[in-house]
């Protein structure tokens, strides 16, 4: 019995690895030509501009959220874009909903490409005043809601080798003080991105999962303000909005879509994302003491734990905000009770 010399491992190891990722660039890209792709949150933010993004290319729409109002407004704006567009009113955390909008979507269009899941919620303040409560609901829609939503399309995914986007953030490799239970949330939906890339490949499902960093959407309007809630809302609305470290929303529907395209397994969209994710991976406990030195400047806790939407906490500093104001024209018209 002959032993294969060492040197000769290493080589067809790499080998191997080369052969592996040449397959990957070589590999010819999706297209979502005549697809039918179905966005969860489409209907404002981030979701709406990847549906617009997507009506370049004639695909079937469908947009699942909870407001019939923002729902038809998106539709209009995406039908005039030239796009089929079916619109369900549905909460993610139920899966009698989400079961409904996959039915409802293959017997609109004949069957299911793409899912790509946005819906998500965001609370900040600090720690002292997030309940458990509102703990287990991040989750349940940034972290379960995609679980259920991937599980009950695959048999239709798999008939077509199709599809799975999940939308993280770069709050699920860094954390980031007063957001604690949507970093919590985004760590969890990583690792499932991650988990869901390793057992679909098999089937031909492609899974990728993109982690945006700031971007201008007009969201904070609709985030879950927790302690002081102007001094919390001024400072998450102005850093969301900053030029410099913040992105638009159409540029950064475009590399989320190249990146499902290409089939890569996991892509920072924004440059201070990137950077802040190899700081944590070559320099952690820096990350770590800048991170509790940041939270030193933050607003402290209240004695109270009532909870307000951004709108609802607005302040001559962020009315006045020109960014912001254009962002919620463009992606985050009306409220989630209109």
């Amino acid at each position: 019995m002959t032993r294969t010399p060492k040197g000769t491992k290493r080589l067809l190891f790499a080998a191997g690895v080369l052969a592996l990722a040449g397959r990957r660039f070589l590999q010819e890209p999706y297209h979502f030509e005549r697809k039918t792709v179905l966005i969860t949150g489409g209907s404002r933010g981030l979701g709406l501009a990847i549906a617009r993004e997507l009506t370049q290319y004639g695909t079937n729409l469908v947009l699942v959220a909870r407001t019939h109002s923002q729902l038809s407004r998106a539709q209009a704006d995406l039908e005039a874009r030239g796009s089929k567009v079916l619109s369900i009113v549905a909460d993610v955390t139920q899966q009698a909903d989400i079961d409904r909008a996959i039915e409802q979507t293959v017997a609109t269009f004949g069957g299911l490409d793409v899912v790509i899941n946005v819906a998500g919620i965001i609370q900040t303040g600090p720690i002292d005043n997030i309940t458990d409560e509102e703990f287990h609901q991040t989750m349940a829609v940034n972290a379960f809601a995609p679980l259920h939503l991937t599980r009950a399309a695959l048999p239709y995914l798999r008939a077509r080798r199709g599809r799975v986007l999940i939308v993280s953030s770069v709050g699920g490799k860094v954390a980031v003080p007063h957001l604690s239970s949507y970093s919590m949330s985004k760590f969890a939906v990583t690792g499932l991105g991650q988990a869901l890339r390793a057992e679909l490949a098999a089937d031909g499902v492609g899974v990728t999962t993109v982690l945006p960093g700031l971007m201008q959407t007009g969201s904070p309007r609709n985030a879950v303000i927790k302690g002081q809630h102007e001094r919390e809302y001024a400072l998450f609305a102005t850093v969301d909005n900053l030029p410099l470290i913040s992105q638009s929303a159409q540029s950064a529907a475009q590399r989320i879509l190249s990146a499902l395209a290409r089939n890569e397994a996991e892509v920072m969209i924004g440059l201070p994302a990137t950077a802040m994710r190899y700081a944590q991976a070559l320099a952690p406990q820096l990350v770590a003491d800048l991170m509790s030195l940041s939270n030193r400047f933050l607003p402290g806790p209240s004695s109270s734990n009532d909870a307000k939407r951004g709108q609802d906490a607005e302040s001559p500093l962020t009315r006045n905000n020109p960014l912001k104001r254009a962002a919620e024209q463009e992606f985050n018209r009306g409220t989630e009770e209109d």
